[in-house]
């Protein structure tokens, strides 16, 4: 892989987007070095990623859900400890011009090469993304080229899961495979990492099982899908026999559960509570046996301390796929009879149903990542917030391209508040900050700037955070389904979850990979 010049920019009267300071082209312009391939890292994508500056975020510490008193505040900013899991309430930055100030893009894969990239962190130093089997990171505010990471953290074989959260100090979790040579490299060793420093906190090995009604030792690695997620002071893993809790700071097992054919532990979501998702086979004769006709589902809220169960939920049957945009308040997102999402269900402290929200069809859209890596809380554009839960509507194309944004009381199911998008823009939502809703505006026409703005539901307010452009390349990089889109600290980032190189050997074709948005003009590290 090398480096070089972005392929296009941009054009029409949206605000201009400069590209990172830091290196330099040949030709004395802002473009990336370009290495050679003796530069390059030898066996490995050890990609190198580069930061966004901006201006901060408020780091939103404790357990419990935000309750800022003020009405149309973004959130009141309380201490946390390094054992919780980061939440943070983003300050507007201090410019609303997006400037480029971060890219990865590479001319040199070779025709058919794929490459998984799984994973994207950020920290107000350090951007960090999983490669094949190595976690690099950045110093957030360089234009970096192949061996300029801050530090590269090597793993015994592919990354094969992963959590989007992060610890108060700046940690998170990952699953590998260990001694990918041999030719049973089971998905069973998690790895707890520090991403301000790429120093490997402690690993661990759990067991495996096949996936599927009949339990018993993996044989097949292609089956096992274990799966890793955060709470309190705990890293917690099920890996289809059982679920395991691992002591944040030691590595030591807090405790361990265990489940019996033919039901089997299948994801686990993290974040403020914990919930694991039990996957069960009816086993009815006159359908195969991974028909989903054949599959129930149950939830079990645990103790993050004790592993104890709080409560269990079982679903109704007839449900293809049960996930879990939030474990506290719990929302589950059920496809009832299809493959899209039919329903979102809010549950109270008990994992009694509150309300149900129906998707009308379709006239609601909430999207859960579908990929090789087991996240049922992975859901990107469902945001939850302590009495609301926010979706998208489906895009309007009749006349001009709009949508709108809807929030959902989980108390009643009932509708609270409406954020249209604009003529010519859809409206995505991201993630809660404090109060607000931070959402992406996306320009139809590719010319009206698109924007990161905050929306609060107390006061139908919309605060403009970014105003930014993007490249003619970089289009699909904005999509929340396909790619990951992380707002930390006064920045944005779109990183995509896997590369691929050209379809033939016709020259070189240039692919970004990550992109990266700040408020201002960066710095030189």
């Amino acid at each position: 892989m090398s480096f070089g010049p972005p392929p296009s920019m941009p054009p029409g009267p949206a605000a201009p987007v400069e590209p990172p300071q830091g290196r330099h082209g040949p030709d004395g312009g802002s473009g990336p070095v370009r290495k050679g391939p003796g530069k390059l890292l030898l066996g490995l994508l050890a990609v190198v990623l580069v930061g966004a500056l901006g201006t901060g975020g408020w780091l939103l510490w404790g357990r419990g859900s935000a309750d800022p008193k003020a009405s149309g505040t973004a959130g009141t900013a309380v201490r946390q400890g390094p054992l919780d899991v980061r939440e943070t309430v983003e300050k507007p930055p201090a410019s609303t011009t997006g400037d480029m100030a971060f890219r990865f893009s590479v001319d040199d894969m070779k025709p058919g090469e794929h490459v998984e990239m799984p994973g994207m962190w950020a920290t107000d130093r350090i951007l960090a993304k999983g490669i094949n089997k190595t976690l690099v990171g950045l110093s957030i505010g360089t234009d970096a080229a192949p061996g300029d990471e801050k530090w590269r953290l090597g793993l015994d074989g592919p990354i094969c899961g992963y959590t989007r959260h992060v610890t108060g100090d700046h940690r998170t979790a990952v699953l590998f495979r260990a001694n990918d040579w041999a030719q049973e490299a089971y998905c069973n060793q998690v790895a707890f990492v520090d991403l301000d420093d790429g120093k490997l906190v402690w690993e661990g090995r759990f067991p495996v099982s096949e996936s599927g009604p009949e339990s018993g030792e993996g044989t097949d690695p292609a089956k096992d899908r274990p799966s890793v997620t955060l709470a309190h002071g705990t890293v917690a893993v099920t890996w289809g026999g059982g679920t395991v809790g691992y002591d944040m700071e030691k590595g030591t097992t807090r405790w361990t559960t265990a489940t019996a054919a033919p039901c089997q532990d299948m994801g686990a979501a993290g974040g403020r509570g914990l919930i694991v998702r039990e996957k069960c086979w009816t086993g009815g004769d006159d359908l195969p046996a991974e028909s989903w006709k054949n599959v129930t589902y149950k939830l079990r809220k645990l103790d993050p301390a004790t592993g104890k169960p709080l409560w269990t939920y079982t679903a109704a049957e007839g449900i293809r796929g049960l996930d879990v945009p939030s474990a506290d308040p719990a929302v589950i997102a059920v496809s009832a009879g299809d493959s899209e999402i039919t329903e979102l269900i809010s549950l109270d402290d008990r994992g009694r149903n509150r309300a149900t929200i129906s998707l009308r069809n379709g006239a609601y859209v909430a999207d859960c990542a579908l990929s090789d890596h087991l996240l049922i809380d992975d859901c990107p554009t469902i945001a939850v917030g302590k009495d609301q839960v926010f979706i998208r509507s489906k895009d309007q194309l009749e006349k001009q391209t709009s949508n709108w944004i809807i929030g959902f009381d989980l108390a009643t199911g009932n509708t609270t508040k409406k954020f249209d998008s604009g003529p010519g823009a859809l409206l995505y939502p991201v993630r809660m900050s404090g109060d607000r809703l931070l959402a992406l505006r996306l320009s139809d026409d590719h010319i009206t700037p698109n924007a990161l703005v905050a929306l609060d539901p107390r006061t139908d307010e919309e605060v403009p955070y970014l105003y930014f452009g993007l490249p003619s390349e970089a289009q699909t990089m904005t999509l929340p389904d396909e790619n990951d889109i992380v707002v930390q600290n006064g920045r944005l980032f779109f990183g995509v979850r896997a590369a691929d190189g050209p379809a033939e050997a016709k020259g070189k074709q240039w692919s970004y990979l990550v992109l990266g948005i700040g408020g201002g003009t960066p710095r030189k590290p």
